[in-house]
């Protein structure tokens, strides 16, 4: 059985749906670096950075970085779809993997916490670095839109683990917004994703009760 760390409303989300997609067993364990309650002290014995998802797989071993995650468990097995079995389009959902992993997901972290890129930044200079990584997130979302159209959705005919991470990373920082205004038929396809019955009770879950 795998055992995912993780928290309502969080990136965990992604692995979550995709160990139902791919109808593997799984307990929920939670664990956020915001809760302090919950089971950090576990999860920091697991990943010392105290980040979610972590994932522990049957064998023992742990699995951090999302995008590292479901492409484990698109590879580990490839019925659940969550990877195309076309090798041109899995490597193209692969490289998308690794772009919201880089450009997007990342650039979040400095957006929630600008303090941690500036040394002894007053509330002005950290105002500024959060508007300046905003505005760079939404341009790179714009260019995942261009780069990676939906056949109806980014993985083919159904969601896959490109889809459900860039479900999760876009509701983040005023993505969506911003994409419904450049960018309406990518945002629509992406609020498809989260209404598909394989999804949506997951999405439900951790933003809708």
């Amino acid at each position: 059985m795998y055992t995912l760390y993780g928290f309502k409303g969080s990136g965990s989300a992604a692995v979550e749906a995709a160990l139902e997609m791919a109808a593997l067993p799984y307990r929920k364990v939670d664990a956020a670096s915001w809760a302090e309650t919950s089971a950090i002290d576990e999860l920091q014995r697991l990943n010392p950075l105290r980040q979610i998802p972590t994932l522990k797989l049957p064998d023992g071993g742990v699995l951090t970085e999302s995008a590292a995650i479901l492409l484990h468990l698109g590879l580990h097995h490839p019925s659940s779809h969550l990877l195309p079995i076309d090798p041109g389009q899995r490597a193209q959902a692969i490289r998308g993997l690794v772009f919201v992993a880089a450009n997007c997901y990342a650039a979040i972290g400095v957006i929630d916490f600008p303090e941690r890129w500036c040394v002894d930044a007053d509330t002005a200079v950290q105002e500024q670095i959060r508007l300046g990584a905003t505005e760079r997130l939404h341009r790179n979302w714009e260019i995942f839109a261009d780069t990676f159209p939906q056949h109806p959705f980014l993985n083919g005919s159904r969601p896959g683990a490109l889809d459900l991470l860039a479900a999760v990373v876009s509701r983040w920082s005023g993505a969506r917004a911003h994409l419904a205004q450049v960018r309406p038929d990518f945002a629509a396809a992406i609020a498809k994703v989260e209404r598909h019955p394989d999804i949506a009770p997951v999405w439900a879950r951790h933003w809708e009760s």
